[in-house]
């Protein structure tokens, strides 16, 4: 029998999200000089400040090359930022590998095809309810919220609560 994602949250030490579709909407919005730029929510932000803080494990694992993604990012605390993952599990790998982490303990969080081999590795696969309907058919956990619309704080939020770490204690400011 299956685990529910609510038995499998006390577990989690690591969260890994993508980005386009996840932490924005997964519209770019492209001006005349060719600079894309991307929507990201601040609840989410606060989540991801307040989970680094905790002592959680944080990384991000994206297709996408914008650096100013890697800079916010950097604001909230979170150093493992792979940009560029034309195969995310090469990046799952080596993360993984290099801070000794078990693939049970970790929520990854993402929306499309190329999430769903590390998907599939996870202790817990979680989705936008917005997500392709592959992903979801994969997901143990479908947030209620859409990519980019506050889905990031859902998981995080709910993974801390389980383990009695959400409460503000951590004086995690909005980034």
């Amino acid at each position: 029998m299956e685990k529910s994602y609510k038995e499998i949250m006390p577990k989690i030490t690591t969260f890994i999200f993508d980005v386009d579709g996840v932490l924005t909407n997964g519209v770019v919005t492209i001006f005349p000089g060719g600079e894309m730029v991307r929507n990201m929510n601040i609840k989410d932000g606060y989540a991801l400040k307040t989970a680094v803080k905790a002592g959680y494990n944080v990384c991000i694992i994206s297709g996408g090359t914008n650096e100013a993604v890697r800079k916010r990012f950097k604001v909230l605390g979170i150093t493992n930022v792979y940009l560029g993952a034309q195969n995310k599990m090469i990046q799952f790998n080596e993360f993984i590998k290099l801070h000794n982490i078990q693939p049970e303990h970790i929520l990854y969080m993402g929306d499309d095809i190329p999430d769903y081999p590390v998907m599939k590795k996870v202790g817990l696969p979680c989705c936008p309810k917005d997500a392709a309907p592959e992903i979801q058919e994969i997901a143990t956990y479908i947030s209620h919220k859409k990519g980019g619309a506050g889905c990031v704080r859902d998981v995080i939020e709910q993974v801390l609560k389980v383990q009695d770490k959400w409460n503000g204690q951590f004086d995690a400011k909005y980034d």
